[in-house]
């Protein structure tokens, strides 16, 4: 098989055969499943409705970014806080109010990036910013990955440490290793392999699998209460700011895919129709129950790794993810992969994406012994990396990420050319 120029197995639009398709998109399944199920299992929502939103919201992003874009979308994290609050306060109509203005948001900004165009995202994000931010997306997750692989009910549990040890040796040998139709799936088959040995370590509880149906309809919501319609404005102002937010990792995930592809989504099929993809994703989420949707940096490592751009395998995943949602035993056997499994994968996934960001810098020859560079990276990385966040009252809390991001364009924006001791 001839390596494309950016070096892809599988570039944007090449589909693979049947059975390389149906392991690939599976792959990107197993990768997003756990934290994506987890959003809704925080905040007291249907985890099935869950799966389904992404499946679906993943559908239509690829449809309105033209089938250019291999994004998958996935729960965001970044709307639990106020969600948790509505769902015990008043209910999901107040959430899904939420969750619908938060997509409106995304929508509006499409609209005017539409008519303003795209060029000051060159002025914004040069590379000395890109490539510190980029790393700080993969970094900041590492706390994550690490509570995972070593907490078992909130205690230190060394079988967790050992299973995730083992599964992120396996991924690794799987990627350096295998070569052909099994090169392609390094995290499906560490993951496989992981859950093996989790189980052999007594990690594994298949009862869910054993109680679930084999056809089990997702409990869908709406914005309408059983007494009617009420508007919660209050919802509405918790959670829409929150959309500010997450487009700074919107516009991060972007540069991640656009570095790894080689192709400059920002031009083509543009930021307008990226954005309206997510917005809308969101807004159908909020119709039918489910919680806000974003892109996912799992989904970016993976193809990160396998060198696979399709959208024909974004796509299946996407498929695969609606189907699942109403087979009750697929869906309860995904969910009981440990976190010691998910934990070892995403040692290697979020550093991967990372990896991504120092890549940026290199290529772009940026220079740090000059102060102004320097400046712009080393706060970023570490307000970032320590998630420095802002939280104002209960239900609103800006992370880490997302005030690196703002910190590093305002650095940009502000700091001269030339430090004055260096002149």
């Amino acid at each position: 098989m001839a390596a494309k120029p950016n070096n892809a197995i599988y570039d944007l639009h090449d589909k693979p055969p049947f059975f390389t398709w149906l392991g690939l998109s599976l792959q990107h399944l197993f990768s997003m499943f756990g934290a994506t199920v987890l959003v809704p299992l925080l905040v007291g929502l249907n985890p099935g409705v869950a799966l389904f939103t992404s499946g679906i919201g993943t559908l239509l992003h690829l449809l309105i970014t033209r089938g250019k874009v291999p994004a998958y979308m996935g729960s965001s994290f970044a709307f639990i806080v106020p969600m948790a609050a509505l769902m015990k306060t008043i209910g999901y109509p107040a959430v899904a109010q939420g969750i619908i203005a938060v997509g409106l948001v995304y929508l509006i900004v499409a609209v005017v990036i539409n008519f303003t165009g795209t060029h000051w995202i060159d002025r914004l994000f040069p590379a000395e910013v890109v490539g510190p931010i980029i790393m700080v997306i993969g970094l900041s997750l590492a706390g994550s990955a690490a509570s995972s692989a070593t907490m078992l009910n909130g205690h230190y549990d060394w079988k967790i440490f050992v299973v995730a040890l083992i599964t992120l040796l396996g991924t690794i040998a799987f990627n350096m290793f295998l070569k052909g139709f099994l090169g392609l799936l390094p995290v499906l088959l560490g993951i496989v392999f992981g859950y093996i040995v989790a189980m052999l370590f007594g990690l594994v509880d298949l009862s869910p699998v054993a109680a679930a149906h084999w056809f089990q309809l997702p409990n869908y919501a709406t914005f309408i209460g059983h007494d009617g319609f009420h508007f919660y404005p209050g919802a509405v102002l918790s959670m829409a700011p929150l959309a500010l937010v997450t487009l700074s990792e919107h516009l991060g995930h972007l540069m991640v895919l656009s570095k790894i592809t080689g192709h400059d989504f920002f031009e083509n099929p543009g930021l307008e129709r990226t954005l309206a993809g997510d917005g809308t994703a969101s807004v159908v989420a909020g119709l039918v129950g489910g919680p806000a949707v974003t892109s996912y940096g799992e989904n970016i490592g993976v193809m990160q790794l396998s060198r696979v751009y399709s959208v024909w395998v974004i796509g299946g995943a996407a498929f695969f993810a609606v189907v699942f949602s109403f087979i009750g035993k697929l869906s309860a056997l995904i969910s009981t992969i440990p976190g010691a499994v998910t934990g070892g994968v995403g040692f290697m996934l979020y550093g991967v994406i990372a990896a991504a960001g120092l890549q940026v810098i290199v290529d772009n020859k940026v220079d740090y012994s000059k102060k102004r560079n320097l400046m712009i990276a080393a706060p970023v990385l570490v307000v970032g990396i320590g998630n420095f966040h802002l939280q104002l009252g209960a239900q609103m809390d800006f992370s880490g990420v997302a005030i690196a991001t703002l910190l590093g364009i305002i650095l940009n924006l502000v700091l001269p050319k030339v430090a004055a001791s260096e002149q």
